[in-house]
């Protein structure tokens, strides 16, 4: 029997190598996960909380109501991928679910109209939407249930105007919005009609409203006018778009630029060029520098040498990898698991608030599956 052998630990330097993702000319390298045991013979990878505490960080850039940018440094892709999914499809939110028409006698069609009205973004009290409101349940088709709406699950909307002249305008004029009245139908067009308990949680600056008054639904002339009543529910992303919270959530693999070898003089300044602006800075070779045997800058003192500068702003577009002069001095990659999110709100809820709501959701399916689990082994 073979002796026992402790797990031995790879260094600093191995670790480092092992999270690059290579970015090469014409192939991408290395971009499976190598952090699980038993891919390296005698090191120990096992999953520990407090090793995952210790190395896990979150770094915010940007963090603003409507658009927030931050790094989770430290995670699996899996994870990273799950807060994205959770963020674009499962987070509740208020939409308009049914258009009552009575009367549309704009050029835009019944069906169209409603499908723009669904795809307004609305804002309200934040206590409300997620306290108060409930998620709504549509009766499957053909199952013969009553569509029934209550104070805790349906939002009532309203939305009447017609378009007439304007006895003031001058004669002959061309533009609309001094010709007639209501020549655009906007947002904030739309009213909210509360009832029950509704006006405890939505009133004054917290009722319901859209979160872009601006946003154009028709144009109309004179004699056209639409009347219809509007039901707005909570759902999800992965029942609509239209209950989707965020305009854009995403993430991309920190980028990391290594150079090998020096790159001084005009060749410094054709390599800053193949970067987008602010990626990579040039310095003076210090005397210092100049004075090192075999850093290659020897009889450079005072040129300008590129130096990488902010990595994070690089878009990977691989130029560099195109010019033979830059050939074995620059090496590209990403690193797997630093993530950098970014997550455009629509205005319901702040853009840190849907992320920490993910949080939750993600928590939540966790302690279901661990139920499950437990309950299976009974």
């Amino acid at each position: 029997m073979a002796p026992y052998q402790a797990p031995s630990q790879p260094s600093q330097e191995q670790l480092e190598r092992r999270r690059l993702v290579g970015v090469n000319a014409e192939t991408v390298t290395d971009v499976s996960s190598v952090d699980f045991p038993g891919h390296y013979p005698g090191e120990d990878h096992s999953w520990d909380a407090a090793k995952f505490r210790d190395n896990f960080q979150v770094k915010f850039y940007q963090n603003d109501p409507l658009e927030s940018s931050f790094s989770l440094i430290g995670l699996d892709a899996s994870v990273a991928n799950a807060f994205r999914r959770i963020l674009l499809s499962e987070i509740w939110t208020l939409a308009i679910e049914y258009v009552f028409v009575y009367n549309n006698t704009s050029i835009i069609q019944d069906e169209v109209l409603a499908q723009r009205l669904g795809l307004i973004p609305f804002k309200g009290n934040k206590k409300g939407l997620r306290d108060f409101l409930r998620p709504y349940h549509k009766p499957e088709e053909g199952s013969g249930e009553k569509i029934e709406g209550y104070d805790y699950n349906t939002i009532i909307l309203a939305l009447k105007i017609e378009c007439t002249r304007n006895d003031q305008a001058a004669r002959g004029e061309t533009n609309p919005h001094k010709a007639y009245h209501n020549a655009h139908v906007y947002a904030k067009d739309i009213v909210f009609k509360p009832y029950g308990e509704q006006t405890k949680y939505f009133s004054g600056e917290g009722a319901i409203q859209p979160t872009n008054p601006d946003i154009l639904i028709a144009k109309m002339r004179p004699g056209q006018c639409i009347d219809v009543e509007m039901h707005a529910v909570m759902g999800i992303g992965s029942d609509h778009a239209k209950f989707s919270p965020v305009a854009t959530a995403s993430y991309r693999l920190l980028p990391s630029i290594q150079i090998l070898k020096p790159i001084i003089g005009k060749d410094a300044k054709k390599f800053a060029a193949c970067f987008p602006q602010g990626v990579i800075d040039l310095e003076p070779v210090t005397k210092k520098d100049a004075s090192k045997k075999g850093s290659g800058f020897e009889g450079h003192e005072g040129e300008m040498k590129a130096v990488v500068k902010d990595a994070m702003k690089d878009t990977v577009s691989r130029e560099c990898l195109r010019h033979k002069e830059f050939e074995g001095k620059v090496k590209l990659g990403r690193v797997r698991d630093h993530f950098i999110f970014s997550i455009e709100s629509l205005g319901q809820f702040d853009s840190e608030e849907l992320f920490i709501e993910s949080i939750q959701v993600l928590r939540k399916k966790c302690l279901a599956l661990k139920e499950n689990l437990s309950n299976m082994v009974r």
